[in-house]
């Protein structure tokens, strides 16, 4: 069966879908991954075949340093350019698909994926990183908040944002004309969908997140999909001398969602009174500190005193595989729900808004974080919880249930 990963978005969004295509190409499926140019290294190395998409997501949604000034540039500017992105994401798809493939499996915001399956006829299954079902257990993540609705309130908010506007409408329409399909919106083919639980597979640990009562049968929480770890990939040895030569240090990195001045870091670290390890930065940092670049989460996390991080889905989730407390910092879309569930679950304090943050919060919330002896013991207590979980499987039995051509 060969299978087609639809992941347009940024490292984080890329990185456990190449871990799952990875664990199926094990299995003898045939997988390609259609994700931007910067990350043909990462599919590539995890076995799986790269398909491009053009563009890059992260010059669009990278925020500046907390309190800094935006740059210069309208809301209707930034959506222009994010349809844009979609657009070319869509084209990018449909070439991918149209090089072969059984079926399709398409991230939360690859809708269009569902319309050149349709045109193909081949089937189509939801691979969704966060959860985007209206819910009454949770508010939607298009909202950058975290701050329940109630119930009522979180359900019906949700199923209106999610029948408003979205910047891969307009690349989703094209596509329909295009391939001859009939004329239909995105929201009303996801309506449609939803009334016939189609499935969407959710890399999320239902010890996490536990699956919430009111979701139709075909929206599966399968558990996490974590990144391939390259087998010969060896630690910096800056970076191994460093951990030996004190007590665990802190990690702080914000991934492609912000850039902060290392100063800003090192400020709050040593308010804490902490070493750290920082990501994304450059340049020597002190005794205290030390940069790095891209080290695998599952290797670096362990070694950690606590984490603090961004919130995204992946970084959160391997933060809980470490079982270690963290720190989140959410910037937005669905990053408030993660760092919510990080103080839910009490592994950890609770979240500083990115634009709330202050080198003086930050550092009151590492100390909290590494001297607080219940964090520790809870983040252990989900990081068993996880290992018992099997991500991949709930994959494979969608895939064989397919109906067959």
């Amino acid at each position: 069966m060969r299978i087609l990963m639809v992941t347009p978005g940024t490292r984080g969004d890329v990185a456990p879908m190449a871990g799952l295509g990875s664990s199926l190409q094990s299995l003898g499926y045939e997988v390609a991954i259609a994700a931007n140019p910067a990350y043909a290294a990462l599919v590539v190395e995890s076995g799986c075949e790269f398909k491009p998409l053009p563009g890059d997501l992260t010059e669009l949604i990278t925020q500046p340093a907390p309190g800094a000034k935006a740059s210069s540039g309208s809301v209707l500017t930034f959506w222009r350019k994010l349809t844009d992105y979609m657009g070319n994401a869509a084209t990018g798809a449909l070439a991918a698909a149209e090089a072969g493939a059984d079926v399709v499996l398409a991230n939360s915001v690859a809708p269009y994926a569902y319309d050149i399956a349709e045109a193909m006829g081949i089937p189509a299954l939801g691979a969704h990183l966060q959860p985007t079902e209206p819910s009454a257990a949770y508010p939607p993540v298009i909202m950058n908040s975290a701050l329940s609705l109630g119930a009522w309130g979180n359900k019906i908010i949700g199923q209106r944002a999610a029948a408003g506007p979205a910047p891969y409408d307009a690349p989703s329409a094209r596509l329909r004309k295009e391939l001859g399909l009939g004329k239909q919106s995105r929201a009303a083919g996801e309506r449609r969908r939803r009334k016939a639980n189609a499935t969407i597979l959710h890399g999320i640990s239902p010890s996490v997140l536990p699956r919430p009562a009111d979701w139709h049968p075909g929206l599966v929480m399968a558990g996490y999909w974590w990144p391939a770890m390259k087998p010969d990939w060896q630690p910096p040895t800056d970076l191994l001398d460093f951990l030996a030569d004190g007590t665990p240090p802190v990690f702080v990195g914000f991934g492609s969602s912000a850039q902060i001045d290392p100063a800003f870091i090192l400020e709050a670290t040593r308010r804490a009174g902490v070493r750290a390890v920082v990501q994304g930065v450059e340049g020597a940092l002190g005794d205290d500190a030390i940069a790095v670049g891209s080290i695998p989460h599952e290797w670096l996390f362990p070694r950690m005193a606590a984490v603090v991080h961004h919130a995204g889905a992946g970084t959160t989730a391997a933060g809980f595989r470490a079982g270690v407390p963290a720190v989140g910092i959410p910037v937005y879309t669905d990053q408030p729900l993660w760092a919510s569930r990080i103080a839910s679950l009490g592994a950890g304090p609770r979240p500083i808004p990115y634009k709330m943050l202050t080198p003086e919060r930050l550092g009151d919330a590492i100390t909290e974080a590494v001297s607080t002896p219940s964090y520790a013991k809870r983040a252990a207590e989900v990081s068993a919880a996880i290992a018992t979980e099997d991500g991949t499987g709930p994959v494979v039995e969608a895939l064989r249930n397919l109906p067959s051509k």
